[in-house]
């Protein structure tokens, strides 16, 4: 399996979170939600490592390595406490397509940061996603 199948099914399961989020948000403080919502995906990842004999791995991980992967769960925290703030609020449709603007905001830092070569139609993707967000 290629990444785009992974890519793929994590669209689908991001889609059904926005679903399950709304209706467990509803008479829960949204940073109370984020809480449980971390503690599920803790308890799931070590599973996960431990199931697949990976835990050895996390001695051999670099201090370079070890600051961007903690600067990108800060990243994500910050990003799951807003998002389950606005999910409260707001409704799924609107939510949810401005949250999507990750996408571009990710391509974006890709090519800028990382340097890394798009194509036009990736381009223009990237500017329909936008678009749409804005209708």
């Amino acid at each position: 399996m290629g990444w785009t199948f992974y890519a793929a099914m994590s669209a689908v399961f991001a889609g059904l979170t926005a679903l399950l989020a709304k209706i467990g948000v509803e008479q829960v403080p949204s940073n109370v939600a984020t809480l449980v919502r971390t503690i599920v995906v803790v308890i799931f990842a070590v599973g996960i490592v431990a199931a697949t004999g990976q835990l050895p791995y996390l001695k051999e991980i670099t201090p370079r390595a070890w600051l961007f992967l903690v600067l990108s769960g800060v990243a994500t925290g910050l990003s799951w406490l807003f998002y389950f703030a606005a999910i409260k609020m707001g409704p799924i449709s609107g939510v949810a397509p401005i949250d999507k603007l990750s996408f571009v905001i990710a391509m974006t830092l890709g090519i800028l940061v990382l340097g890394e070569k798009v194509r036009p139609l990736t381009i223009a993707g990237a500017c329909l996603i936008a678009l749409g967000v804005l209708l």
